[in-house]
């Protein structure tokens, strides 16, 4: 098991202020960045590597492994054997578990679930009350109209499927409503349009596992 050190003299700065130090592995190895060493179950065989950050609350345990420049904070769990990679960040109260993957730019946040067989990338994110076990239970569109928008499409056990771009999250009703009343019949307005019908065929609704 790979019992750690914390590195008093090799300290980065938290986005909450928080001092994080850098970890030295019993073999020498040198990993990532955490707050304390209850960011990271030293009985386990996760590992925190790369200029990779967990601090907050965050716990990161089983077989997981953090790298890269990911950071997860907050109350976040990242267990069993996810990879969460590149610039991710998962916090707030989000699982990540099993074999999942959370990589790229993508975020996962609020009381958002992945696991399973979970691949989280690009630019999604995933929020709210999201429930992701399988590929094709999220679905990221885009660049979409003048900002250039990505929209996050996922299964969500509380609004069976959420939607996600922007400032915007809610229902699918709540979000045409909302490209009705900001685009109406214009291009922009027209291919969100489509991009729903696109998650129509895409990503089931959320139903009791």
């Amino acid at each position: 098991m790979p019992a750690y050190t914390l590195l008093p003299d090799d300290t980065v700065t938290a986005p909450d202020g928080a001092t994080l130090y850098r970890i030295q592995y019993e073999d020498g190895t040198r990993g990532g960045y955490l707050q304390s060493t209850a960011n990271l179950d030293p009985t386990s065989d996760a590992r925190v590597y790369g200029n990779a950050q967990v601090y907050g609350n965050a716990w990161v345990s089983g077989d997981a492994w953090v790298s890269g420049n990911a950071w997860v904070s907050g109350n976040a769990w990242v267990s069993g054997n996810a990879q969460v990679f590149g610039n991710a960040r998962v916090s707030g109260n989000a699982r990540v578990s099993g074999d999942a993957w959370v990589s790229g730019d993508a975020w996962v946040s609020g009381n958002a679930q992945v696991f399973g067989n979970a691949r989280v990338y690009g630019n999604a994110w995933v929020s709210g009350n999201a429930r992701v076990s399988e590929p094709q239970h999220c679905l990221t569109i885009g660049p979409l109209g003048s900002r250039a928008a990505i929209l996050t499409v996922c299964r969500d056990s509380t609004l069976g499927i959420s939607y996600a771009t922007g400032c915007f999250f809610g229902s699918r009703d709540a979000f045409l409503a909302a490209v009705e009343a900001t685009h109406g019949d214009s291009p922009t307005g027209n291919a969100y349009t489509a991009a729903v019908m696109l998650a129509d065929h895409v990503v089931p609704p959320y139903t009791q596992e």
